[in-house]
């Protein structure tokens, strides 16, 4: 299953909103109003929780300075990962494209589709807030 948000602007050049957003304490603001718990375990790891939702735990994968960020599960159980593609437009805004990806059945896509579809689309509108 992939899911990708549209581009959305930042008023933040590229290396900024790289750093913003490899600072995982700071994905706490991008989160939903729904919330039920976030928690930064490490320098590479971040729990959190929605209301009504188990706790997910990710973790940085991979990263590439000013352009992209790969978090992904760090449970097996629902193999996904999470990444941030950034693009400079100048040096004071650039452009971001949250993409999901995950490995489900077809029961269990049609389950998580919406709420994920959500959830990407809240972090996305709140990046442009940063």
């Amino acid at each position: 299953m992939f899911l990708e948000t549209p581009k959305k602007k930042v008023a933040k050049g590229d290396k900024a909103t790289f750093e913003f957003l490899t600072n995982l304490e700071n994905f706490e603001q991008l989160m939903p109003d729904n919330i039920a718990k976030f928690e930064v375990l490490n320098s590479d790891r971040f729990l959190f929780a929605l209301k009504g939702m188990p706790e997910i735990v990710l973790e940085r994968k991979t990263q590439t300075p000013n352009s992209q960020l790969v978090l992904g599960a760090a449970s097996e159980k629902l193999p996904f990962t999470l990444t941030a593609d950034i693009t400079s437009l100048n040096d004071n805004e650039s452009e971001v494209v949250l993409s999901f990806s995950g490995e489900f059945n077809a029961m269990m896509a049609m389950m998580i589709k919406s709420p994920i579809t959500n959830f990407m689309g809240t972090l996305s509108d709140n990046l442009t807030k940063i």
